[in-house]
């Protein structure tokens, strides 16, 4: 590896593939330098045992009719599975009656509302507050919209911004990747401008280029596109010198939630509907989301989040996997739980180079996505999804904020 560029990105995930194409096409000396020994970052596809893949990380196409990668991702060869998601239902109605499937959709509808007033009127007043104020208290469906929130935040409603939760966009359109998410992403990488097995440990901005202490040793450039995990800007292991308190404040502000997946092969697939979904029970947080059959093919995808999902990686590996088991058995039957075995668990949290899955702004820090982003000194450039503030948690969110922290370094350089 050279030691000298117009431009270093920092991190080899969705936001730094995107910046990486642009300074190409602005014909600028970057190189993308990445801890891990693959690319993608938090988008990873990997082939089953079954011999299908599946995404361990982001897997849905969210605002899919407006997200700018859709195209793209299509013109590439891969293919779009536009079957809508059937989050808000209970196959067979099973243990959850469609009454109260109804029931919970409103409540659902409701809670929505409310908190889009209340942001409202935090927005006026100056004063955030967390999204589970605007919980019903010990109401019926309580439980079952903190699983949600541990789904889509990756935290219980406790842990969420009630002005950051208002701020994101989505057209309500979601597709699939056949192929795989991540592998699509990583499709677009450019492996000759890319180091992999190379962690950045420190950003030394105190001379007139800047330095970069590495896995592979010290190199410099003009300008540095950070496009790391808040977790790891928070925790210091990427690290500035002289320091940039502002942005370490920020990135916790910011933290991962999590949200984990299982894979469990069906014996007899048959009997479950392609594209099915249950949740574990209605009464409770601790539960998982089940995807029946995705794309057809004869596995379940399971989703845990938040702090269910946190305890469960504590147990050690196998205990995500023989929960969602054990649940299924107490859905479908014990016939029907002994023809399902392990394709493999995810462990976001315990993953040195994400420490989680997707951000979430804790009550009284929405204002910092646009803290986290700004530049400092005209040539250190923040991407990532947790930079976005209408797209967080999401890889068009992190591929667009990569676009935008390119663009700021090309003009800065110009």
């Amino acid at each position: 590896m050279r030691d000298r560029f117009d431009v270093v990105v920092v991190g080899a995930g969705a936001a730094g593939i995107a910046a990486l194409r642009r300074l190409e096409r602005a014909a600028l000396d970057a190189v993308a330098l990445e801890a891990r020994d693959r690319v993608g970052g938090r988008a990873h596809t990997v082939l089953t045992s079954a011999g299908f893949p599946v995404d361990c990380g982001a897997g849905w196409v969210h605002s899919a009719d407006e997200n700018l990668l859709a195209g793209p991702i299509e013109q590439a060869g891969f293919s779009l599975d536009r079957s809508p998601p059937h989050w808000m239902r209970q196959a067979f109605n099973q243990d959850f009656p469609a009454a109260d499937q109804r029931a919970y959709r409103e409540a659902f509808n409701a809670l929505e509302q409310r908190l889009q007033a209340a942001a409202q009127a935090a927005a006026q007043a100056g004063i955030d507050r967390p999204a589970s104020d605007f919980l019903e208290p010990g109401g019926r469906w309580t439980p079952l919209l903190n699983a949600f929130s541990s789904y889509y935040n990756g935290a219980e409603f406790d842990g969420v911004s009630v002005l950051d939760y208002a701020a994101y966009e989505d057209s309500g359109v979601n597709w699939r990747v056949a192929e795989g998410y991540g592998a699509a992403v990583a499709h677009f990488a450019d492996l000759s401008r890319i180091v992999t097995g190379c962690p950045v440990t420190t950003i030394r901005h105190d001379s007139v280029e800047l330095a970069f202490d590495t896995g592979k040793g010290r190199i410099t450039a003009r300008a540095a596109i950070v496009a790391a995990p808040t977790t790891v800007l928070a925790q210091g292991r990427l690290a500035f010198s002289p320091g940039l308190l502002a942005k370490v404040e920020a990135a916790a502000g910011l933290p991962l939630g999590l949200a984990d997946k299982v894979f469990l092969a069906v014996a007899e697939p048959e009997g479950l509907p392609v594209e099915g979904h249950l949740f574990g029970r209605s009464d409770r947080t601790e539960i998982g989301s089940y995807h029946l059959r995705p794309f057809g093919r004869p596995y379940i995808e399971v989703f845990l989040g938040g702090r269910w999902a946190r305890s469960l990686e504590r147990e050690g590996p196998g205990a995500a996997t023989a929960f969602a088991i054990e649940e299924l058995g107490e859905l479908l039957g014990s016939d029907f739980r002994r023809g399902l075995t392990s394709l493999g668990e995810t462990h976001w949290a315990g993953d040195p180079w994400a420490l989680g899955s997707y951000s979430h702004a804790l009550p009284g820090h929405a204002g910092d996505r646009a803290i986290l982003a700004a530049p400092v000194e005209g040539r250190i450039f923040f991407a990532g999804e947790a930079t976005s503030q209408r797209f967080y948690s999401t890889v068009h969110g992190a591929w667009e904020s990569g676009l935008r922290a390119a663009e700021e370094a090309i003009a800065a350089l110009a």
